[in-house]
């Protein structure tokens, strides 16, 4: 395991309270969530072996663990999140085992992401409503995304409307996500979630 620490990146506001608790995090990472969210179900056609995941708002690891199994030895996933005690609750999962290779935590604080290297695919899963700065989270998203990367957000449409999340889809596109390289877009309107992949 790689341990990488920025002072740069903080895009989600703590003053507004926003970010979800470290001491709740057994509510992102138990059984009855991977019935509902199956890391291998969603993600599954779009990561490779041998990719360079960015899973970002990564929390407790639900996504990351996944994730580092579906890149194999030969990739890597960056698993970010301000919260330093989201980043030790990974740290302790994957201590010891062969995923401890192939996980950066990564701690973001300031205004940027500030991630080193190109990406393969992002993962915003049920976090970029805690933005605070939409527009220069894409953009840097955009900066360190492949030519032929994906960006996969999802939403909680029990908490975020259909209207936020175009708006922020919207900002996505102006920004030239969409239509960067050979990106391409689905979009996915369920009951319980928003998500789109670019």
């Amino acid at each position: 395991m790689q341990w990488s620490s920025s002072h740069k990146i903080g895009l989600i506001n703590e003053s507004e309270k926003k970010i979800y608790p470290v001491k709740k995090s057994f509510i992102l990472d138990n059984r009855f969530r991977r019935w509902v969210h199956n890391p291998r179900k969603i993600l599954g056609r779009y990561i490779k072996e041998g990719m360079t995941v960015l899973d970002i708002g990564c929390g407790p690891g639900f996504f990351s663990l996944d994730i580092a199994g579906m890149v194999g030895e030969s990739g890597q996933v960056i698993a970010c999140d301000n919260q330093q005690g989201m980043l030790h609750k990974i740290q302790a999962k994957i201590h010891g085992t062969e995923l401890e290779r192939r996980i950066t935590l990564h701690q973001c604080q300031g205004s940027s992401l500030d991630v080193v290297g190109q990406v393969d695919f992002v993962l915003a899963f049920y976090m970029v409503h805690e933005v605070s700065n939409k527009f220069g989270f894409f953009q840097d998203i955009r900066s360190i995304l492949n030519k032929y990367g994906h960006l996969f957000v999802v939403e909680p449409a029990f908490h975020v409307s259909t209207d936020a999340f175009e708006e922020s889809i919207r900002m996505a596109i102006k920004i030239g996500l969409m239509f960067a390289g050979c990106r391409h877009i689905l979009v996915q309107c369920r009951r319980k979630y928003h998500a789109i992949s670019m």
